[in-house]
Protein backbone atom coordinates (compact mmCIF):
# COMPACT_ATOMS: atom_id res chain seq x y z
CA UNK A 1 0.00 0.00 0.00
CA UNK A 2 1.09 3.48 -1.13
CA UNK A 3 0.44 6.17 0.94
CA UNK A 4 1.49 10.33 -0.09
CA UNK A 5 3.13 12.39 2.70
CA UNK A 6 1.07 15.00 3.52
CA UNK A 7 2.87 18.40 2.53
CA UNK A 8 2.54 21.13 5.62
CA UNK A 9 0.54 24.20 4.53
CA UNK A 10 1.09 27.19 5.57
CA UNK A 11 -1.58 29.08 7.83
CA UNK A 12 -2.23 32.48 6.68
CA UNK A 13 -4.87 35.17 7.22
CA UNK A 14 -7.40 35.14 4.33
CA UNK A 15 -10.58 37.61 4.96
CA UNK A 16 -13.12 35.72 6.51
CA UNK A 17 -11.14 33.33 8.62
CA UNK A 18 -11.54 32.74 11.85
CA UNK A 19 -9.07 34.85 13.71
CA UNK A 20 -9.13 37.87 12.28
CA UNK A 21 -7.09 39.63 15.16
CA UNK A 22 -4.08 37.84 14.42
CA UNK A 23 -1.53 40.51 13.90
CA UNK A 24 1.06 38.07 12.18
CA UNK A 25 -1.55 37.15 9.95
CA UNK A 26 -2.78 39.91 8.66
CA UNK A 27 1.00 40.96 8.23
CA UNK A 28 0.68 38.36 5.49
CA UNK A 29 3.18 35.63 7.42
CA UNK A 30 2.49 32.30 8.07
CA UNK A 31 1.61 31.50 11.80
CA UNK A 32 4.36 28.74 12.23
CA UNK A 33 6.24 26.15 10.36
CA UNK A 34 8.71 25.94 7.44
CA UNK A 35 6.95 28.32 5.28
CA UNK A 36 7.64 31.07 7.91
CA UNK A 37 11.14 30.01 8.43
CA UNK A 38 11.72 30.20 4.36
CA UNK A 39 10.31 33.65 4.50
CA UNK A 40 12.41 34.36 7.27
CA UNK A 41 15.54 33.06 5.60
CA UNK A 42 14.92 35.08 2.42
CA UNK A 43 14.01 37.92 4.03
CA UNK A 44 10.97 40.40 4.24
CA UNK A 45 10.70 42.80 1.70
CA UNK A 46 10.78 46.01 2.71
CA UNK A 47 7.00 46.46 2.79
CA UNK A 48 6.67 44.48 5.59
CA UNK A 49 8.26 46.60 7.74
CA UNK A 50 6.00 49.98 6.47
CA UNK A 51 2.60 47.49 7.14
CA UNK A 52 3.84 46.71 10.85
CA UNK A 53 4.85 50.28 11.44
CA UNK A 54 1.35 51.25 10.39
CA UNK A 55 -0.23 48.63 12.89
CA UNK A 56 2.26 50.24 15.28
CA UNK A 57 1.34 53.45 14.74
CA UNK A 58 4.88 55.29 16.21
CA UNK A 59 7.29 57.20 13.92
CA UNK A 60 9.48 55.84 11.31
CA UNK A 61 11.93 57.01 13.15
CA UNK A 62 11.18 55.55 16.75
CA UNK A 63 10.12 52.52 14.45
CA UNK A 64 13.79 52.05 13.37
CA UNK A 65 15.45 53.12 16.09
CA UNK A 66 13.86 50.32 18.24
CA UNK A 67 14.93 48.23 15.99
CA UNK A 68 18.15 49.25 15.90
CA UNK A 69 18.25 49.75 12.52
CA UNK A 70 20.74 52.94 10.94
CA UNK A 71 18.92 54.99 8.75
CA UNK A 72 21.33 54.11 5.99
CA UNK A 73 20.80 50.14 6.38
CA UNK A 74 16.43 51.51 5.75
CA UNK A 75 17.46 53.31 2.98
CA UNK A 76 19.68 50.10 1.37
CA UNK A 77 16.41 47.99 2.06
CA UNK A 78 13.70 50.39 -0.03
CA UNK A 79 12.27 48.58 -2.82
CA UNK A 80 14.02 45.40 -1.46
CA UNK A 81 14.81 42.83 1.30
CA UNK A 82 15.91 43.17 4.71
CA UNK A 83 18.51 40.78 5.95
CA UNK A 84 17.79 37.50 7.93
CA UNK A 85 18.72 38.76 11.11
CA UNK A 86 17.03 41.92 10.22
CA UNK A 87 13.67 40.32 9.34
CA UNK A 88 13.83 38.26 12.86
CA UNK A 89 14.02 41.64 14.53
CA UNK A 90 11.03 42.29 12.54
CA UNK A 91 9.15 39.16 13.69
CA UNK A 92 10.39 39.63 17.11
CA UNK A 93 8.45 42.82 17.30
CA UNK A 94 5.17 41.56 15.52
CA UNK A 95 5.26 38.40 17.80
CA UNK A 96 5.22 40.69 20.83
CA UNK A 97 2.73 43.40 19.78
CA UNK A 98 0.74 40.07 18.59
CA UNK A 99 0.95 38.92 21.47
CA UNK A 100 -0.06 42.11 23.21
CA UNK A 101 -2.82 42.20 21.10
CA UNK A 102 -4.39 38.89 22.68
CA UNK A 103 -3.55 39.93 26.24
CA UNK A 104 -6.04 42.77 25.89
CA UNK A 105 -8.33 40.59 24.24
CA UNK A 106 -8.34 42.24 20.27
CA UNK A 107 -8.14 45.72 21.96
CA UNK A 108 -5.03 46.84 19.63
CA UNK A 109 -5.35 50.63 21.17
CA UNK A 110 -4.75 49.30 24.96
CA UNK A 111 -2.43 47.00 23.79
CA UNK A 112 -0.43 49.59 22.04
CA UNK A 113 -0.54 52.19 24.90
CA UNK A 114 1.17 48.96 27.07
CA UNK A 115 3.98 48.15 24.53
CA UNK A 116 5.09 51.98 24.83
CA UNK A 117 4.75 52.12 28.81
CA UNK A 118 8.20 50.59 31.21
CA UNK A 119 7.15 47.13 32.49
CA UNK A 120 8.11 46.23 36.15
CA UNK A 121 8.47 42.93 35.12
CA UNK A 122 10.58 43.51 32.27
CA UNK A 123 13.03 45.51 34.76
CA UNK A 124 11.38 48.68 33.95
CA UNK A 125 11.93 48.20 30.20
CA UNK A 126 9.06 49.18 27.43
CA UNK A 127 7.65 45.66 25.95
CA UNK A 128 8.02 47.31 22.45
CA UNK A 129 12.13 47.01 23.34
CA UNK A 130 12.38 44.01 23.85
CA UNK A 131 12.40 42.57 20.27
CA UNK A 132 16.22 43.22 19.30
CA UNK A 133 17.54 39.88 20.99
CA UNK A 134 15.77 35.91 21.45
CA UNK A 135 15.95 36.36 25.62
CA UNK A 136 14.31 39.46 25.80
CA UNK A 137 11.66 38.83 23.53
CA UNK A 138 11.25 35.45 24.94
CA UNK A 139 11.07 37.56 28.26
CA UNK A 140 7.80 39.50 27.15
CA UNK A 141 6.09 36.77 25.87
CA UNK A 142 6.79 34.92 28.94
CA UNK A 143 5.53 37.93 30.58
CA UNK A 144 2.57 38.63 28.56
CA UNK A 145 1.49 34.49 29.23
CA UNK A 146 1.92 34.93 32.92
CA UNK A 147 -0.56 38.38 32.79
CA UNK A 148 -2.85 36.24 30.58
CA UNK A 149 -2.75 33.33 33.26
CA UNK A 150 -3.16 35.85 35.99
CA UNK A 151 0.49 34.90 37.19
CA UNK A 152 2.30 38.36 38.47
CA UNK A 153 5.37 37.10 40.27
Amino acid sequence: MHTSAIQEQPEIYTPGSSNPTDLLARLGLPIRGAELHRRLHQGFDYKFSIDLLKHLQITQKEFYAILNFAPATIKRRKGGRFTTEESDRLYRLAEIFNAAIELFEGDEERARKWLKHPVKGLGGNRPVDMAITSAETEAALDLIGRLEHGVFS
